[in-house]
């Protein structure tokens, strides 16, 4: 499935919650930036730092989809030099929390794996 028909699902009303929700965190960053950025607000060059793999356009793309979709909050400081920090919505806040379990889940599962590779 192609990125825009994936996007696409993002505002489709007539689709299953789940394919709703998996919509606005597909994508190889947006499920990592949503956990990063529940440790509290963060600039740009914090993200990066932390996400070393990820590029600026890449990281850039992900948090102004994020941001259309109401997960993030940009907020920009006029000042010199220009200061940008991001922070979780209250929405992006419940989508984390409903993805806590999902979490856990492939917690275990790695697990499981882990002990199927050292028991053969």
């Amino acid at each position: 499935m192609g990125v825009e028909m994936t996007r696409g699902r993002a505002r489709d009303t007539d689709v299953c919650g789940v394919t709703a929700a998996v919509a606005v965190i597909d994508g190889k960053w947006k499920t990592t930036l949503l956990w990063v950025l529940e440790s509290g607000p963060q600039r740009p060059g914090e993200l990066r730092r932390r996400l070393p793999e990820i590029s600026e356009k890449v990281l850039t793309q992900a948090l102004r989809e994020m941001e259309s979709d109401e997960l993030v909050h940009r907020e920009v400081y006029d000042e010199l030099p220009r200061k940008t920090v991001y922070s979780l919505t209250a929405h992006g806040r419940e989508l984390a929390d409903a993805l806590a379990p999902l979490g856990d889940w492939g917690y275990r599962r790695l697990a499981r794996l882990a002990e199927a590779r050292t028991a053969s």
